[in-house]
């Protein structure tokens, strides 16, 4: 079942909506993270590919994560509750609420705005090619995935 489209103006104004219900104050249900370091977490996928934030693996590690974390990632089923987390993702230090809100913002609707032709076999760092149906999956759970940990 492949998830809703970022792409998508309707799609991507739900999860906008979803994310203005978050404070700075909101209290997960589940982890570690506070709200401000939870949105600063979602940034950190959109740096990657737009190369704020440039990463390189060697030979054995993207064998590793193309053969056995691609398919989680980009694939039909949740995230868990709790999982791993890679350490590029980890956001331990204390954030600005408004300003990683307005950056996440920013680059959900860049995203949309670019449009799946932008991203149909887009190289990713992680996992080689995706299509553009891979890429949105990818967003669309993990922003799924934190917002439903922060209860909306």
């Amino acid at each position: 079942m492949p998830y809703p489209l970022l792409f998508d103006p309707a799609v991507t104004q739900e999860m906008l909506d979803r994310l203005e219900k978050i404070q700075p104050d909101t209290v997960p249900q589940w982890g570690k993270m506070n709200a401000p370091q939870m949105l600063a977490h979602l940034n950190v996928a959109y740096d990657i590919t737009y190369g704020k934030v440039p990463i390189k693996y060697n030979a054995v590690m993207r064998f590793f994560l193309r053969k056995f974390v691609k398919a989680m990632v980009v694939g039909d089923k949740p995230y868990p509750r709790n999982g791993r987390t890679a350490p590029i993702f980890k956001v331990e230090d204390e954030r600005d609420f408004a300003v990683e809100k307005e950056k996440l913002v920013t680059y959900i609707q860049r995203f949309q705005q670019d449009g799946a032709a932008a991203f149909e076999g887009q190289e990713s760092p992680s996992f080689g090619k995706l299509t553009a149906q891979e890429w949105s999956n990818q967003f669309w759970k993990h922003m799924d995935h934190h917002l439903r940990q922060f209860g909306v």
